[in-house]
């Protein structure tokens, strides 16, 4: 079986530059040696193990494609970039017909959807990367669809914490506040509670110094009129090899629906999900 070739895009980032080396590290797949980076990366390469990655500038991205689909084939793209790109992003690689599976928040998501729908490519697109908490997410999505209004009335809070450099709120925290709208909870976006100081981080929520540059922390708290009730979810994820992986599955579902011959096609990680149980 030949390897998959993957692109990931957003490097010097610490996600995408983990992932690259658990690519390194599996039989399943080839890593592309270049990377589309910001403007303001100054470095023209990234060394992952002993391969050094080429960044590629916005400005010369339509250049330098035509090159690393003739030398490389076919391959699919990776996006952890940041969500100033995304659309941009998503439109350049419809346009050139690279699959991609975007673990970018943010953005415009109705115009990304779109953006694939009326393309000849496909997409994976998922505001998290760790199957785990997308589980966890559908099991929420179907109490809500069938106990509407459970926690009417109660009040909630939803706190979450991210590294410093991650500059936009949780896409999964924003994800969560429809299902409890649905339990009968009156709470918006606006009204998450976003954390990205360290010292907040390890002295009040007792993270791990050693994951301050690296983690993924969210809590859901249901508190009854009274206050006689409560009730609280938390998932709490330190590093990143959690999105590795989910990242793996994506790619390797995607590429089945490649070979089916699948087109202008949106997926998420519950199609993920589902397709590894059939």
């Amino acid at each position: 079986m030949n390897p998959i070739k993957i692109m990931i895009n957003g490097m010097p980032g610490k996600v995408t530059a983990s992932i690259a080396e658990h690519v390194l590290a599996d039989r399943r797949f080839a890593l592309v040696p270049y990377s589309f980076t910001g403007p303001d990366v100054a470095a023209s390469e990234y060394p992952i193990g002993q391969i050094p990655i080429g960044l590629v500038k916005p400005e010369a991205r339509d250049e330098k494609i035509k090159e690393i689909m003739s030398i490389e084939g076919p391959f699919i793209t990776v996006d952890f970039t940041l969500p100033s790109a995304v659309n941009d992003n998503a439109n350049f690689y419809c346009c050139n017909g690279l699959p991609f599976v975007m673990g970018t928040t943010g953005g415009d998501r109705e115009k990304l959807t779109k953006t694939v729908l009326d393309s000849t490519t496909c997409a994976v697109i998922a505001p998290n990367m760790a199957k785990q908490i997308v589980g966890f997410q559908a099991m929420m999505e179907y109490a809500a669809k069938n106990f509407p209004g459970l926690f009417s009335g109660y009040s909630l809070e939803i706190k979450e914490s991210h590294q410093s450099t991650k500059v936009d709120t949780s896409g999964t925290a924003k994800a969560m506040v429809s299902y409890f709208n649905r339990f009968g909870v009156a709470f918006s976006e606006n009204d998450i509670i976003k954390v990205r100081d360290p010292e907040i981080q390890k002295n009040e929520w007792g993270i791990p110094e050693a994951y301050l540059n690296g983690h993924a922390w969210h809590t859901y708290t249901l508190t009854s009129p009274d206050g006689t009730a409560r009730f609280q979810f938390s998932h709490n994820i330190n590093g990143r090899d959690v999105y590795s992986w989910g990242t793996f599955d994506a790619v390797l579902f995607l590429e089945k629906k490649i070979k089916a011959g699948e087109r202008g096609s949106v997926y998420t990680m519950m199609d993920v999900l589902k397709g590894d149980a059939t």
